[in-house]
């Protein structure tokens, strides 16, 4: 069993919002925390929009798949930070929940997503401040 934190980020599509949040505390935090991603209606592809707002933080995310919320992905998970996926949720006893609310970028340009993403990256710094304390 591994002894760093693992952090399950979830949202309905896992096309934007918790594939930037995911994108962000792997770069960020690097091999530190375990991170995962998921959805509960899972879309076809990332957003490109999404993609194209990451590549400009120097990130690349174009190779990544919206992926289904599991029941196993919440049980391996201390931490599990939803992003508007509602009741879908599985919820376990003794795992940390967290709901960020955020804008959805699902059919915006680049140019709305920018500020999605930013308020992301806040949040995640802020997570690895409580990660790492």
């Amino acid at each position: 069993m591994s002894d760093k934190p693992s952090v399950l980020f979830v949202c309905v599509h896992n096309a934007g919002r918790s594939q930037m949040a995911a994108a962000y505390l792997t770069h960020l935090a690097g091999d530190r925390v375990e991170v995962r991603s998921a959805g509960s209606e899972p879309a076809g592809e990332v957003n490109p929009a999404v993609v194209e707002a990451m590549r400009e933080e120097g990130i690349d995310i174009s190779a990544e798949t919206p992926k289904i919320l599991t029941v196993d992905a919440v049980r391996a998970s201390d931490v599990v930070i939803t992003m508007g996926c509602g009741d879908t949720c599985p919820v376990f006893p003794g795992k940390r929940y967290l709901d960020w609310t955020l804008d959805d970028p699902a059919g915006q340009g680049v140019d709305a997503v920018r500020p999605i993403r930013d308020e992301i990256r806040k949040r995640i710094e802020g997570l690895i401040g409580e990660l790492d304390a």
